[in-house]
């Protein structure tokens, strides 16, 4: 396998130059435009973000999360990789669910995200050992076939090609291994979609804008949510 162990993470706090565009525009700019602005986004919300996650959800994300790692299937000394990996919630997971001769790697393109991610990890008590690489989802700097199981956790909505980042992963993943993707939905019983909706419009953008300083970045959570094919669709 290629991709040094914790490649890539930045001493930087702030993300190279760039003025984001307004959160309306971005799922309809062009790929480029797309991606250096969502990079940006989770770049600089990096420090609350766990914070929001576990009120935003009620902290049900982390069941979620536990259930993809359970889905992996990964044995005892496999190799598991989480795409966007953000704050390392799924490596931690995928470390405490390997043995000593296991081995989990986290992949973000945000350099902030890693940086919160590498704190956590350092504080961890780690079953398996975990590396994270700073890498783009459509180009993933590892060789082919040397990944047992791999997971997207809410982060393929965010990828400016998500067909791209599923071929880079099938490229990766073994005969006969894993792939666990974790998205949102919206209901499908009619009530409970007008409360999900009503949720999603008012408090998501408004209590996520206002902890972390970037009210278009919940907007366009909220906003790449309903744009996200549903299940059944």
């Amino acid at each position: 396998m290629t991709g040094p162990e914790r490649a890539g993470v930045p001493e930087r706090t702030t993300a190279p130059g760039y003025r984001p565009t307004a959160s309306s525009d971005i799922l309809a700019a062009p790929p480029a435009v797309r991606r250096r602005w969502v990079q940006e986004a989770f770049h600089s919300i990096a420090g609350r973000y766990d914070l929001l996650n576990h009120l935003l959800s009620g902290g049900i994300h982390l069941a979620w999360k536990r259930a993809a790692v359970r889905a992996a299937h990964l044995a005892p000394d496999a190799v598991g990789l989480d795409v966007c990996c953000g704050t390392g919630d799924v490596p931690l997971l995928m470390s405490r669910a390997l043995g000593p001769h296991g081995r989990a790697l986290g992949l973000d393109f945000a350099p902030g995200m890693l940086g919160v991610a590498a704190r956590r990890l350092q504080a961890a008590r780690l079953r398996a050992p975990v590396a994270l690489v700073c890498a783009d989802a459509e180009a993933l700097p590892l060789r082919d076939h040397c990944i047992d199981a791999a997971t997207f956790a809410f982060g393929l909505r965010n990828v400016a090609d998500p067909s791209r980042a599923l071929v880079e992963v099938h490229r990766l993943v073994r005969p006969g291994g894993h792939l666990v993707i974790l998205e949102f939905g919206r209901p499908p019983a009619r009530w409970l979609r007008a409360l999900y909706d009503l949720y999603s419009q008012t408090i998501i953008p408004r209590l996520g804008g206002w902890l972390s300083g970037r009210p278009d970045a919940y907007q366009y959570l909220h906003d790449s949510i309903r744009q996200w094919p549903d299940p059944d669709s």
